[in-house]
């Protein structure tokens, strides 16, 4: 996954056009931007950010643990703790001067497997702290800022609203939603930066105070173009590529069929589907389109009070040949044999 290209960073394509957008906005003007790693500590990406103990984002089947206290990056909001602990910004904010700071990239999370979501995406975060005897930023400069943002990428004409939200790290916290085609879709969460996470960053929050934004990019250049499918933003299919234009509705090229195929198990109630797709993801990498439950149920007399038997559909596509059996069958061989020893199942 580290490997992956980060297509902020591409020449050319909708992610990075997404971004050359957004940072090119008059209200940027100014912005440093971060770089940050990939591979951080829990202490920085949780504990620094006021995420509780029993979050659910600190879980294995969440988050892709690297060690027992360091994980892949699950979102870019830790570029707070690594610029604002970078010795020129000390001096910045000890001269009393603005803080204003983008970064984007790759983060990684587990996720459910469909046409929409993959385990590695890309988010962009923004920081704007300012002394507050000077210049009291507040939840309509925010939302003056948010509104740049959504017309950069929808046009000038979008409609949107805003409502109330809950993060760890800002308070209060707002998302926003944009109206696609009659539908109000979330596009973003954003809110006024925690003064105890800032204190723990060496801020005072009684001095600085300011707003913080955070999004996903693919929602957008999926929601800009009605992508069918995430995994077309990163296809060097030059009849894929040369289409994904933001704005421009995606027209399908040759669809090739998809293969189907079942797995059924029983297995110990304790399972965790996210880290069931994980293991599918890993086998059958870009061919896996979606992979569903189809089925499942209980019975104590047939399996044991602690025992649960699941169906999923694993619906494997190419997006640039026809998939032959004697492709899909020693991966579908594979997952089975995975399945019966990673989760001690019994398959069906």
């Amino acid at each position: 996954y580290l490997a992956m290209p980060d297509l902020t960073r591409s020449d050319s394509g909708p992610i990075r056009e997404l971004i050359d957008r957004i940072t090119g906005l008059p209200i940027f003007d100014g912005f440093d931007v971060a770089e940050v790693p990939e591979i951080v500590p829990t202490s920085v990406a949780f504990d620094l950010f006021n995420f509780a103990n029993d979050h659910v984002a600190r879980s294995k089947s969440d988050t892709y643990y690297v060690s027992d206290d360091h994980i892949l990056r699950p979102h870019t909001t830790v570029m707070w703790y690594y610029y604002l602990k970078h010795p020129q910004i000390v001096a910045k904010y000890q001269a009393g001067e603005p803080i204003k700071v983008l970064s984007y990239g790759k983060v990684y999370r587990k996720d459910e497997l469909d046409k929409h979501h993959m385990n590695v995406f890309h988010q962009l975060d923004g920081l704007y702290l300012h002394k507050k005897d000077e210049q009291e930023l507040t939840i309509d400069d925010l939302k003056n800022t948010l509104v740049d943002i959504a017309k950069a990428m929808y046009g000038e004409d979008i409609k949107y609203r805003f409502n109330k939200d809950t993060f760890p790290y800002t308070d209060p916290s707002i998302e926003m939603e944009v109206d696609k085609d009659g539908e109000w879709i979330e596009i973003l969460g954003a809110g006024m930066a925690q003064g105890s996470v800032l204190k723990e960053l060496g801020i005072d929050p009684e001095v600085y105070g300011g707003w913080a934004f955070g999004t996903g990019l693919e929602r957008h250049a999926i929601i800009s173009m009605e992508l069918p499918d995430i995994r077309l933003l990163w296809s060097e299919d030059e009849r894929v590529s040369k289409q994904l234009k933001l704005g421009q509705k995606y027209q399908e090229v040759s669809k090739y069929p998809p293969v189907i195929r079942d797995v059924s198990f029983i297995v110990s109630k304790t399972f965790v589907p996210n880290d069931y797709f994980d293991l599918i993801r890993e086998l059958g990498g870009d061919l896996i389109e979606e992979v569903e439950l189809t089925d499942e149920y209980e019975n104590d007399q047939k399996f044991g009070s602690d025992r649960k038997s699941y169906t999923y559909r694993i619906h494997y596509r190419s997006l640039d040949h026809t998939l032959e059996a004697t492709e899909i069958d020693p991966i579908q061989e594979q997952i089975y044999q995975q399945t019966a020893e990673q989760f001690d199942a019994e398959m069906r």
